[in-house]
């Protein structure tokens, strides 16, 4: 990823490009891959099978709807020119086991939860600074996690 970014800023120095780099933060929302844990753990918990967890539930995610992702990179493509990196996500962490518990109320279903050590490799948080994008593209995410999972399960008709 860095290498990219580095490539970005030697051509936009070279040929002059606008070139925005945007890191995005667990994105999440209707479409999204079938995989993916949100919709794996909604899927499941909504057909009452077991959903597997790593580690004890505190790893913390910045889970980012993806109407918030779209406005960060519409308001690049927009307002801007030369070359930027911005993190684009929510600002805010939530606990895995704190998600599970929003799907749960968003569903109406208490899930069957496998427990499993964690990961080789899991990270404890990611957490994006979006300040350079608040000040420079006036982004503001619209989705705390629980209005994301409402909007995202509802236009799945899981809801």
């Amino acid at each position: 990823k860095k290498a990219g970014e580095l490539l970005c800023y030697t051509y936009h120095h070279l040929y002059d490009f606008n070139i925005y780099c945007l890191r995005f933060f667990t994105v999440y929302g209707p479409g999204q891959r079938p995989e993916m844990a949100i919709q794996q753990f909604g899927r499941k918990i909504s057909e009452g099978k077991p959903i597997t967890l790593f580690g004890d539930g505190t790893t913390r995610r910045d889970y980012t709807f993806i109407s918030d992702i779209t406005a960060g990179i519409i308001a690049c493509a927009n307002n801007l020119k030369g070359y930027e990196i911005f993190n684009l996500g929510n600002s805010d962490t939530i606990s895995l086991i704190d998600l599970v518990r929003g799907i749960e109320e968003t569903l109406g279903r208490k899930a069957v939860i496998e427990w499993k050590p964690m990961q080789a490799g899991d990270v404890e948080i990611t957490y994006a600074d979006i300040s350079k994008a608040r000040r420079l593209l006036n982004y503001s995410p619209g989705y705390p996690v629980h209005k994301g999972l409402l909007r995202m399960f509802s236009e799945q008709g899981m809801c």
